[in-house]
C-alpha cells in the first residue's frame, strides 16, 4: 500500500467540511476490518484509509497546520500502514470495571505476543508487536497494543485463491479463536495483500 504523504492530506478547512462524510465512510469501513477474540480483545486491521483518517484526527484534534508538525504525524502513523506482504491492527485489550482491568492487565502479560493468524493449511503466524516502543512492563501488560504479522507469498496467493482463515490468542490466562473469521473480514484483509 502507498504511504501517506503530506500533499494527500486535506487541509484543516476542508478536512471540517469533508468529516461528517469521511468519518461516516470510515465508520464503515472499519466494520469488516475488526475482529473480536472473547469478550475482551478486539483487533482492528489499519489499512491507508484507517491511517488517513487517523492522522486527518490528530491534525484536526492538535490544530496542527505547519510542516513540521504534518510530518511529524506522518512518521508516527505510517509505519501502521500494512506493505502487502502483512496485516498490522490495533489490539484493544478491554475491561470495562477498572480494578478488573488492572488485575487482568497483571495477568495478560505478554498477550501481544501469543496472538495469531492462521492461513488454511499453514502453521499459526504470532504477531510481532509493539515495534515503536515497548508497552509492557514487568507487572502489567498495556490496554493497547500495534501488532504486524508477516505473511509468506505462498500464504497470500493461497488466500487470493479462497482459503479461510482463522485468528486467534492462546496466551495461558487468556485463550480465544475466531475459526474461521468472517467472510467480509477475510475478503478485507486479502485486499491488502499484493501479488497474485
Amino acid at each position: 500500500m502507498p504511504q501517506i504523504t503530506r500533499d494527500s492530506l486535506m487541509t484543516l478547512e476542508a478536512y471540517a467540511k469533508a468529516r461528517p462524510r469521511f468519518r461516516a465512510r470510515i465508520m464503515a469501513h472499519k466494520k469488516h476490518r475488526k475482529v473480536h477474540l472473547g469478550g475482551h480483545v478486539t483487533l482492528i486491521f489499519e489499512d491507508e484509509l484507517t491511517i488517513r483518517y487517523q492522522i486527518q484526527e490528530m491534525l484536526r484534534a492538535e490544530r496542527i497546520f505547519e510542516e513540521e508538525g504534518i510530518d511529524d504525524e506522518l512518521a508516527a502513523y505510517n509505519p501502521l500502514v500494512p506493505d502487502g506482504s502483512n496485516w498490522k491492527a490495533t489490539m484493544m485489550i478491554e475491561y470495562p470495571d477498572v480494578a478488573e482491568r488492572a488485575r487482568m492487565l497483571s495477568l495478560l502479560l505478554g498477550i501481544e505476543d501469543r496472538t495469531w493468524v492462521r492461513v488454511q493449511g499453514f502453521e499459526p503466524v504470532y504477531a510481532i508487536a509493539d515495534e515503536d516502543l515497548e508497552r509492557e512492563t514487568e507487572v502489567k501488560t498495556s490496554s493497547v497494543h500495534f501488532l504486524r504479522f508477516e505473511l509468506n507469498p505462498q500464504m497470500a496467493s493461497t488466500l487470493k485463491r479462497g482459503a479461510l482463515l482463522a485468528i486467534g490468542i492462546d496466551h495461558p490466562e487468556y485463550r480465544a479463536v475466531a475459526d474461521p473469521v468472517d467472510a467480509a473480514l477475510r475478503e478485507s484483509l486479502v485486499q491488502d495483500l499484493s501479488g497474485e
